[in-house]
């Protein structure tokens, strides 16, 4: 219950401040008369001229209630007309945007930010329940004895396999499965042994060892052994904080395969990733909800495997009237530079959550 309070006040939250960065794009408001209360200007319209304030005030605690309805709902009235341009044609908007049609459209910093808001309040909703906490051995004791059961299982079947050997009895896929069991007794063996360690031990050993010749790092790093809880808390919330910072550091990649083509501006290219950063959020909060219901892996699967890559091929085709070819290279080329910008934005919040 509090959980969904919470992550329903983070929608709010996230279409307020999608609100406060597109308070009126091309909106019409009604008219207002008299004189302006901020600057003293005679109205002549539903905002003051001078000042851009808006003629009518509200001056009693309902206006509260109803500026928090008109932010969330009159934001969302934009949404709803945007978001089927966003997944059905994401290059027409992206184009009409660019090209001035604003009034219609949610601006795309707006729509950044409200779908970074929405995915993280589903993240915080489902928390862990998709996670099976039946099949997690609970205590330290009940982890050694599956393990110890696990390395029982696998001598068995080692010795059963070396006997067909001493015999003469093998097939050719015994030998191979003799070294395999072998390999995994070790490596559950060390596990065995991590466990039976002192985590406090561990980590003091680790942190001892650690010396990147970055004094500020290192010192985080030995931070984030003693507190490993508070540095992930740190990561989540700069996660959460900086993702704006995508933006930039996507940019100059888009600019990179549009380099010999001069009459694309860099405002272009902010437009377009922005825009498609929205619809990564949407997708990912999309397939966070269908994981959530317990819908068949295939269905979100295919989602993972080609939605990015189709949808990218639209955006460029539509956005910068590419043929198919010139929009499929540069398409493989933007999934390229995707996995290095969140490489990037991973170190990024890595350094700021191991160095605050």
């Amino acid at each position: 219950m509090t959980g969904g309070m919470e992550a329903a006040g983070d929608i709010a939250t996230g279409a307020l401040l999608g609100r406060a960065v597109e308070p009126r794009a091309g909106e019409n408001g009604g008219v207002a008369h008299g004189v302006c209360l901020n600057c003293g200007t005679a109205l002549i319209g539903a905002f003051c001229h001078a000042c851009g304030q808006n003629g009518h005030v509200h001056k009693t605690l309902s206006s509260i209630g109803h500026d928090l309805l008109h932010g969330v709902f009159h934001f969302e009235g934009k949404v709803w007309r945007t978001i089927p341009m966003l997944v059905a044609h994401p290059g027409q908007l992206t184009r009409r945007y660019i090209d001035g049609e604003r009034a219609r459209f949610v601006s795309p910093l707006a729509l950044f930010l409200f779908f970074v808001f929405l995915m993280f309040a589903t993240f915080h909703s489902v928390g862990g329940n998709e996670l099976d906490l039946a099949a997690v051995p609970a205590t330290n004791a009940e982890r050694l004895a599956k393990l110890d059961g696990e390395i029982a299982k696998k001598r068995v079947q080692l010795v059963k396999a070396q006997q067909r050997v001493a015999a003469g009895k093998a097939d050719e896929d015994d030998q191979g499965d003799i070294e395999d069991y072998q390999t995994t007794i070790k490596e559950m063996q060390l596990a065995r042994r991590g466990l039976t360690q002192n985590p406090n031990d561990i980590r003091k050993e680790m942190a001892d060892k650690v010396n990147t010749g970055w004094p500020a790092l290192d010192e985080g790093i030995r931070k984030a052994n003693k507190n490993p809880e508070l540095t992930l808390y740190k990561l989540q919330s700069s996660a959460y904080k900086y993702s704006w910072a995508l933006i930039p550091i996507s940019v100059p990649f888009v600019a990179l395969i549009f380099l010999w083509r001069r009459k694309f501006k860099l405002y272009d290219h902010a437009i377009f990733v922005t825009y498609s950063l929205a619809f990564m959020m949407l997708l990912v909060t999309t397939i966070t909800l269908l994981m959530m219901i317990g819908a068949p892996g295939w269905s979100y699967g295919l989602m993972i495997a080609f939605a990015p890559p189709v949808h990218l091929f639209a955006q460029l085709r539509g956005t910068y009237a590419l043929n198919w070819f010139s929009a499929l290279w540069r398409t493989f080329a933007l999934m390229l530079f995707g996995t290095i910008t969140l490489t990037l934005f991973a170190l990024l919040l890595l350094g700021l959550g191991l160095m605050e």
